[in-house]
């Protein structure tokens, strides 16, 4: 009987360990961007969302994020261009929120220079595109990422 309870609690004990190790190791693939190198001049994503989301919602946070990787992924990397999704709903998120006088989803595409940002507030065009015409969305993001690079 004591072999067995030995063997439960082992059994229990690895499933434990593989869990930890496993969770462990999806939180540093999604580094966010306050540990991964960051440039001082970049340009900054930034979609905002809530607990409660939309299909729209959904969309510009898909979207964006297939331009991103598709395009710039080198300046991902670099930290030439940064993409933060912000859930407002949490209590840490509640400073940028309010920063930028966001209340509800929204997108911004931000120019970082010489300590001066530009701000884009994209979240009209974003509503207005990434679900009905994806294409015509993420050639207006890329055009202001674009524009912003320079």
């Amino acid at each position: 009987m004591n072999k067995l309870i030995s063997l439960r609690l082992l059994l229990a004990l690895a499933v434990s360990t593989i869990l930890f190790i496993s969770c462990g190791n999806a939180a540093k693939k999604n580094a966010s961007p306050e540990t991964a190198t960051v440039q001082k001049d970049r340009v900054e994503i930034l979609y905002f969302h809530g607990a409660q989301r939309c299909i729209t919602c959904r969309a510009i946070e898909k979207y964006t994020k297939e331009l991103l990787d598709s395009i710039y992924s080198q300046e991902l990397a670099s930290g030439k261009v940064v993409y933060r999704v912000i859930d407002i709903s949490k209590k840490e998120n509640e400073a940028i929120a309010d920063k930028y006088e966001v209340s509800w989803s929204s997108l911004f595409v931000n120019g970082l220079k010489a300590d001066k940002e530009n701000v884009n507030n994209m979240t009209e065009f974003a509503f207005g595109n990434a679900r009905n015409n994806p294409a015509k969305f993420q050639e207006g993001i890329r055009q202001k990422i674009d524009e912003l690079l320079k």
